[in-house]
């Protein structure tokens, strides 16, 4: 990927983190929120969305180092393996026991259980897109195991906390900023790879 590319890609990914978390931020605290939206103090609205966006940022830097943090592990899981097959099974293996763990040693068992089921649909509806995009099966398994590990493993911080508002202002966030990296990615890797041809092209014709 091209500099100006991975520019645009990060911003992107810390835009989205900090709108929704200035947004999920509204619903998850509104009956604190309430009584400032019933008289329209537009300061303290304001100032609390630049607040919640600001905390979203944070979560979605924490999303990006995930999610590369996941691209070096991968090569190198291929690398390592050289199957593609066995290092798929691993992933698969490793993303059942990642949420059996989370659901297993949490206290709250119900509560827990739902955020599982939650991080499981999701997952399943990121890794399915993902074939779909790649055209390929074979990149099921990965996307699948990035969306359960890598979301799980950043929201640790919060579940460290165990704040019920925090657990759920993180969680929505990573989710969605995991699931457009790894969709959108490719996106940018296409553009870098014609702007390289076309630079190319350009020295080519001088």
């Amino acid at each position: 990927m091209t500099s100006r590319n991975w520019v645009r890609f990060f911003f992107a990914v810390l835009a989205l983190g900090g709108v929704s978390s200035g947004i999920l931020g509204f619903l998850i605290r509104w009956p604190e929120l309430e009584p400032y939206v019933a008289r329209m103090d537009l300061l303290s609205i304001v100032g609390a969305f630049f607040w919640f966006a600001g905390v979203g940022l944070i979560f979605s830097l924490v999303s990006q180092v995930g999610f590369f943090a996941y691209l070096t592990v991968h090569q190198l899981g291929l690398d390592i393996f050289r199957s593609r097959m066995v290092w798929q099974a691993i992933q698969l293996v490793a993303a059942c026991y990642v949420l059996f763990d989370f659901v297993y040693f949490r206290a709250d068992f119900h509560q827990s259980l739902w955020f599982a089921a939650v991080v499981l649909a999701v997952s399943l509806a990121a890794a399915f897109a993902k074939a779909k995009q790649a055209k390929s099966a074979s990149a099921f398994i990965p996307a699948l195991f990035f969306m359960v590990a890598a979301t799980i493993l950043e929201w640790v911080p919060a579940l460290r906390v165990n704040n019920q508002s925090w657990l759920y202002l993180m969680f929505f966030p990573l989710l969605i900023c995991n699931a457009f990296q790894l969709l959108v990615l490719p996106y940018f890797l296409k553009r870098s790879q014609k702007e390289r041809e076309q630079k190319a092209a350009m020295k080519a014709a001088n």
